[in-house]
């Protein structure tokens, strides 16, 4: 299923890529509650149209912009409800533009439409599989397999 580290490389090809040199091109947002304004980002994502996500630990919610950072929704409260956060932490998306959230204090990833529309969530308080403590990082990759820094557990859990 995995490859590893060193079969991804010809070991009879050592050529480095050429430096790419990164220079600002834009910026957007300011501090607020408002739609648009941001409080304390904390992870953001871009999906496949280049919309941009972002999760705020201070608002407690995701915001989805364009890639010029015109405010297009939101969505998410504080609360252990579908749909709402304790600290929403990381954020990704999939092929299909779902979008996944590591929900922290509530020890669970959920999963949402590009439109903020609730889909299903999984995770509960624990070390068992499948059981999260404090999921702090997610990731999905091309075949839709869903990575998860499990924090308090010391662990990667993969789930599909």
């Amino acid at each position: 299923m995995f490859q590893s580290f060193t079969s991804l490389f010809d070991s009879n090809v050592r050529t480095a890529a050429p430096l790419h040199i990164y220079q600002f091109f834009a910026k957007w947002g300011n501090w607020g509650t408002s739609d648009g304004q941001i409080n304390y980002p904390s992870h953001i994502a871009v999906d496949s149209s280049r919309n941009v996500y972002v999760t705020e630990s201070g608002g407690i919610r995701v915001q989805k912009f364009t890639s010029s950072g015109s405010f297009l929704t939101k969505w998410g409260t504080l609360g252990t409800g579908d749909g709402q956060f304790n600290s929403p932490a990381s954020i990704a998306t999939d092929a299909l533009g779902n979008v996944f959230v590591a929900d922290f204090y509530n020890n669970r990833i959920q999963k949402f439409m590009s439109n903020g529309t609730f889909m299903t969530k999984w995770g509960s308080q624990g070390a068992g599989e499948g059981q999260l403590d404090h999921p702090s990082e997610v990731a999905v990759d091309s075949s839709g397999y869903v990575y998860v820094c499990d924090f308090g557990n010391h662990q990667i859990q993969i789930f599909r």
